[in-house]
């Protein structure tokens, strides 16, 4: 498929949204990201990460999906456990196959996290044979 092509079916403005209940698995506690019972920020930048997903993934041709490349992002407020957090990934722009997107993250006090996360296009099946052809190269 012809990089062009992707802005068929991606446009700036595409949202999607992810949702999660902080549980003590979700904690910086849990996670080894810090010792106190709070929303861990590496959770938080994955449930970012889904939303984005869920933003574009489901319209790519068959065989395709995004991955993520890169992270700028602000923890600003401790959510503690028994709190819903919501988070949303708004496509700003693309670049060819690099997707740009705006992400925030809210629990019911209000914001507690954003930034801009970047992901890349991919066709599944040639990404996954190049991940696993690093096994036969790796030095042991």
């Amino acid at each position: 498929m012809e990089i062009m092509e992707f802005k068929d079916f991606l446009k700036p403005g595409m949202i999607g949204e992810k949702t999660a209940w902080v549980t003590e698995h979700l904690t910086a506690q849990a996670w080894g990201s810090g010792e106190l019972p709070v929303y861990a920020t590496p959770a938080m930048v994955a449930l970012m990460e889904g939303a984005c997903v869920s933003a574009v993934d489901p319209v790519l041709p068959q065989g395709f999906s995004t991955v993520g490349i890169e992270l700028a992002i602000t923890h600003i407020a401790a959510t503690p456990p028994g709190m819903q957090v919501r988070a949303t990934g708004t496509l700003l722009e693309l670049e060819g196959k690099k997707l740009c997107f705006r992400v925030e993250a809210f629990d019911a006090s209000g914001k507690i996290g954003e930034g801009t996360h970047k992901r890349f296009i991919i066709e599944n099946e040639a990404f996954l044979k190049k991940a696993q052809a690093k096994q036969g190269r790796a030095e042991h």
